[in-house]
């Protein structure tokens, strides 16, 4: 008699909505099994019966030949008493319950087989803009719950024709259980309408109207995937310069969308790793080097890179269709894509919402009838030497987790003020949610709080503790603070820095770090942010092995604004003010200038700082490249973007030790004076900029080796906003590993604060682990 076995696998990961279920019927279906697939809030539960030979094949091919965007993160095998009389394999209906394994997939950029559909005329989805399948399509925007079935969604509210529901429930079809399937008959429309809300046209029509729109320089506000674009003709002086004066943002730079690879080699030199970003099924802005061309000069003042995306939604591609035909054949088809909101405010979600608060922005408004649950701005990406590096982490990336090298109880990292992000652990996984930006008003606050509480919601987890960040008058920290029912961990700003990069390379062992970045508050009262750590993530403990030559602000936050004041403080700290009007003296503010020099004589709000950033921004004034600044890194941003690449030299920036105990310090002081009198004697602003650059890395190695020697490590972890500079980013972890070093390096999130979240809920679960007592 031929034996029979019957077994149980049981499937956690992103496993719910990618198609995974009818991949399972298919291949049980061609090993001959029988037996049932479902969803179930730990996971994916598969049981199969049949000839152990065949379960063995099934079981291999489980594995080997995923979907495109499923990924296990757990199989748990259990053999069981076989079912007589069962006849076939089938897919059993979901199964709702209490706390999950599920991941939720990102919103994924739409498939070749649908933008097959979409150019077939003799296809029913010929030109439709909400055409997807189990490939592709949105997922965490419109996802309100799990299990991940249409009516925890907010398709629920689109009944599906004949045609589509045949698809839906068809296992061997690609639309076999796509939640948000439709068609033009059944799904989702779109209208464009004016300022004062009359509708134009719906339908293709309103996108045939809208192209010819742009194509004639006016601005639109379109509502995407995850929120609303602000658009316009990228290669117009005209439209781009009147979209930056609407939006209140004068310098900082826009994300242009093309329509594919070969549009964006005409506009930029890429690498391979940047062609694979623009094509893949993410679809983030890439940061590229921009080649002279037809594109506006309002596009990236500031700097030689450009932001670069390509359509990633059906709407997008019939869009830029239909504006090929606008622009006819003479003109490149480009449009600026950038956050629709005003400047400090989160992305528009609601088409109430967007004509409320763009009405003063846009010329018409392109809008949909697809509710977008939670919104999500486009990630930002770099490639340093081929390799990723994230910017901002959101659409197409959020809420994929980042895994830990252990499990543990569930922590929240509530974030910093600048590029805000909240962070959820649950067992060895924490999941950061996408960027919110600057907490720093209430609309933020409300977007803040919507992400929070939605995080818990899709992985049904109750946090047993909060994490904030030491500074007391942070949103994050006082939103802390207020909560009553759980213990609160306070964690210092570079400690989050250097315990999040550790955790994205599961490093729990002791190792140094350097933190730099803008300002943090530290342990003693002062804004750091050149500083070298020692940390202990298993301890958890950390020691301040050094830091930077302490530079004053004279008048607080107004020397942040203009950072000129920081190159005479600077130059006042050394001795040599008076040099300031022939170095970097700002037209016109010699009496502005003589006010600072007298709150530095007499130390009046000149609070101290060991800010790596505010050493860039100093550095740029003195070379008269940012006098005042319009943006965050702006200074940073051109004083990298003017070196020499030519220039070999690079400035002594020597190491004091402490001879009572104290941090090392990196004298970024004479590292500064150095430029000075190469200023002073003619050089050229690329050279010693350049110069600046290479000075600070070989000081920075230095530092970071001497502290690795003294606490007998090898490790060494990079973080920090600072990090986000490209020649930072490149040189730095190989003069590290020349040293003999290990550089760990941010991999799934960014360098910058976005990343503090995710270091302070798993510092804060150390200490919960440990026993210390937070605060209640």
């Amino acid at each position: 008699m031929k034996r029979i076995i019957r077994r149980q696998n049981i499937i956690s990961g992103q496993v719910q909505g990618v198609g995974f279920r009818p991949f399972v019927y298919r291949i049980a279906l061609e090993a001959g099994l029988t037996g049932f697939v479902k969803n179930t809030p730990e996971g994916v539960v598969v049981e199969i019966q049949g000839a152990p030979e065949a379960a063995a094949a099934f079981e291999r091919d489980l594995t080997e030949k995923l979907p495109p965007l499923a990924r296990i993160v757990s199989l748990e095998r259990t053999d069981l008493a076989t079912v007589s009389g069962e006849a076939a394999f089938r897919i059993e209906k979901s199964q709702a319950g209490a706390g999950h394994r599920v991941l939720i997939s990102p919103d994924i950029a739409a498939c070749p087989d649908c933008l097959k559909d979409m150019s077939s005329p003799d296809n029913r989805r010929f030109g439709y803009p909400f055409t997807n399948c189990t490939n592709c399509g949105p997922r965490y925007t419109i996802t309100k719950d799990i299990p991940y079935d249409r009516e925890g969604t907010t398709m629920a509210c689109f009944p599906m024709c004949p045609d589509c529901r045949a698809e839906y429930e068809n296992p061997l079809d690609r639309r076999f259980h796509a939640q948000p399937n439709a068609c033009p008959v059944c799904g989702p429309k779109v209208w464009l309408a004016d300022r004062e809300g009359k509708s134009l046209a719906e339908g293709d029509a309103a996108l045939v109207l809208l192209a010819a729109a742009l194509a004639r320089g006016e601005i639109a506000a379109i509502k995407g995937l995850g929120g609303f674009h602000l658009a316009c003709d990228a290669t117009s002086d005209t439209a781009a310069a009147k979209l930056r004066a609407r939006k209140r943002r004068p310098s900082k730079a826009l994300a242009v969308m093309v329509p594919d690879l070969e549009t964006a080699e005409r506009l930029a030199e890429l690498d391979d790793a940047e062609r694979t970003l623009l094509t893949g099924d993410r679809r983030p802005i890439v940061l590229t080097r921009k080649k002279p061309g037809p594109l506006s000069g309002h596009i990236a003042p500031d700097t030689e890179e450009l932001g670069l995306m390509t359509p990633y939604t059906p709407l997008h591609h019939v869009l830029f269709a239909h504006l090929a035909d606008a622009l006819g054949p003479d003109n490149i088809p480009a449009l600026v894509m950038t956050s629709g909101n005003l400047s400090s405010e989160p992305i528009a979600l609601g088409n109430r919402e967007a004509f409320s608060r763009l009405g003063g922005v846009a010329d018409l408004f392109l809008f949909h009838n697809r509710d977008i649950l939670i919104r999500t701005d486009d990630s930002v990406v770099r490639t340093v030497d081929g390799v990723p590096q994230f910017l901002r982490r959101a659409r197409g990336y959020t809420p994929s987790p980042v895994d830990l090298a252990d499990g543990g109880p569930s922590v929240v990292g509530l974030g910093p003020l600048l590029k805000c992000t909240v962070c959820l652990t649950k067992g060895d996984q924490a999941f950061v949610g996408q960027h919110i930006g600057d907490l720093e008003n209430l609309e933020t606050f409300g977007f803040y709080e919507e992400i929070l509480a939605h995080l818990q919601k899709l992985l049904r987890t109750s946090p047993q503790a909060l994490a904030a960040d030491l500074h007391p008058d942070y949103m994050s920290t006082r939103f802390a603070l207020d909560q009553d029912a759980l213990p609160v961990f306070r964690v210092q700003h570079h400690v989050a820095h250097i315990q999040a990069a550790l955790a994205e390379n599961k490093w729990n062992k002791p190792a140094v770090g350097l933190a730099l970045d803008g300002t943090g508050l530290g342990d003693d009262g002062t804004l750091w942010g050149g500083e070298c750590l020692y940390l202990d993530p298993e301890t958890p403990s950390y020691a301040r092995a050094g830091t930077f030559s302490q530079i004053r602000l004279p008048g607080g936050e107004a020397a942040i604004r203009h950072p000129w004041r920081i190159a005479l403080s600077c130059l006042h700290a050394l001795g040599r003010a008076d040099e300031f009007p022939g170095v970097a003296n700002p037209a016109g503010r010699e009496k502005e200038a003589a006010m600072v020099v007298q709150l530095l004589d007499k130390d009046l709000n000149c609070p101290a700082t060991t800010s790596c950033g505010r050493l860039f921004d100093a550095m740029a004034a003195l070379l008269g490249l940012c006098g005042d600044i319009e943006y965050e890194g702006q200074a940073a941003v051109r004083l990298e973007r003017i070196q020499d690449m030519g220039e070999t030299g690079a400035y002594d920036c020597p190491l004091l030790v402490s001879n009572d105990g104290g941090p090392m310090r990196l004298d970024t002081l004479a590292l500064f004076g150095q430029a000075a009198d190469d200023l002073r004697s003619g050089a050229a602003p690329g050279r010693i900029g350049r110069r600046f650059h290479l000075g600070l890395i070989k000081g920075l190695t230095r530092l970071t080796a001497e502290a690795a020697s003294q606490s007998g490590v090898e490790h060494a972890a990079l973080s920090g906003g600072v990090m986000q500079n490209r020649t930072m980013a490149a040189l730095l972890p190989k003069s590290l590993a020349e040293a003999g070093l290990s550089p760990l390096m941010h991999k799934q999130i960014p360098p910058n604060d976005a990343c503090i979240s995710l270091g302070q809920a798993v510092y804060g679960r150390r200490l919960l682990i440990s026993g210390v007592p937070g605060r209640i």
